[in-house]
């Protein structure tokens, strides 16, 4: 479990992270999502201990996570994570278990175990001749030698091709289900809506909005309704073969059965389509931190 409370980074009188406070349960995977800038990168590294606060309090699994025996509890993937070129990826990862102190035959299992999840091959190759996506594998292999607790990982997926990707994000939910808990950063919106349980928009050093993907569409998505009618209406046009007018509540698509019916026609169909997370992103980012903080707080 991660506990953030007013949580604070000054770097020479500019607050890169401002008064942030949230909460990632055991078994929860929590995103962290915003433009560059925003103080994603400084609250995972503050989280895992790497920078002091300027204020406020952060626990990981019941610890300080200025605790050096919280390490031990956590893993921790950085968004760039140069790893030993020379090594190959056996050979590196039984090195970072050593340092962990975890028996040869436990790193054996444990390591081959990650792996094999994240189906990487050849690892008797040295790092320097891998791809990026099997770098990235090794290093996310590394954040979890040790067994821990908790996960923190800085945009694991960056920069890799789309299967590639697929695992990861995949990996990243079975971790989850096996209790972990798990908070990590993310460009790509729609990894993180296809994998996170909650999520907290940054801006400017502050988080404007947090909760579950639910809770953040009910406060600033509005659903459309597609609506496809046998004959035309008034505002619709043609699509697929189809009369097709899409409104945004239900009043409006009373009124379009009403008309369809003066033709002689009726409703068809009506599909509704809720906002994706980065059309709330959007539309959340462009508002001012009080406005916005104020609208969502889960």
């Amino acid at each position: 479990m991660i506990v953030v409370e007013e949580l604070r980074k000054e770097y020479g009188g500019f607050e890169a992270v401002t008064g942030s406070t949230f909460t990632v349960e055991s078994g929860e995977v929590f995103g962290i999502v915003g433009p560059n800038g925003a103080g994603k990168t400084t609250t995972l590294k503050m989280i895992a201990g790497l920078v002091e606060p300027t204020g406020g309090t952060v626990s990981v699994a019941g610890m300080d996570a200025g605790d050096p025996d919280m390490r031990r509890s956590l893993g921790f993937l950085p968004e760039e994570s140069p790893l030993y070129e020379e090594m190959t990826g056996l050979s590196y990862l039984h090195f970072f278990a050593d340092l962990y102190d975890v028996p040869g035959d436990v790193a054996d299992e444990r390591i081959h175990g990650a792996l094999d999840r994240l189906d990487l091959e050849h690892r008797e190759r040295k790092i320097g001749d891998m791809s990026k996506g099997m770098k990235r594998k090794v290093a996310i292999a590394r954040a979890l030698v040790n067994d821990p607790d908790v996960l923190v990982f800085d945009e694991p997926a960056s920069g890799l091709d789309p299967l590639t990707t697929n695992y990861i994000i995949d990996f990243t939910r079975e971790l989850a289900e096996e209790g972990r808990t798990v908070v990590f950063s993310a460009h790509n919106l729609f990894h993180v809506e296809d994998v996170c349980d909650r999520v907290a928009i940054m801006n400017h050093g502050e988080i404007i909005a947090k909760g579950t993907l639910e809770a953040i569409r009910e406060d600033y998505g509005e659903t459309e309704y597609h609506v496809y009618t046998s004959v035309e209406v008034p505002g619709s046009v043609r699509k697929n073969g189809r009369h097709r007018r899409v409104v945004d509540d239900m009043a409006a698509v009373e009124d379009i059965r009403a008309a369809a019916r003066d033709r002689g026609g009726e409703i068809e169909d009506i599909r509704t389509e809720d906002p994706s997370l980065e059309d709330i992103f959007l539309e959340v980012a462009g508002e001012s931190p009080t406005e916005a903080a104020e609208a969502v707080d889960t």
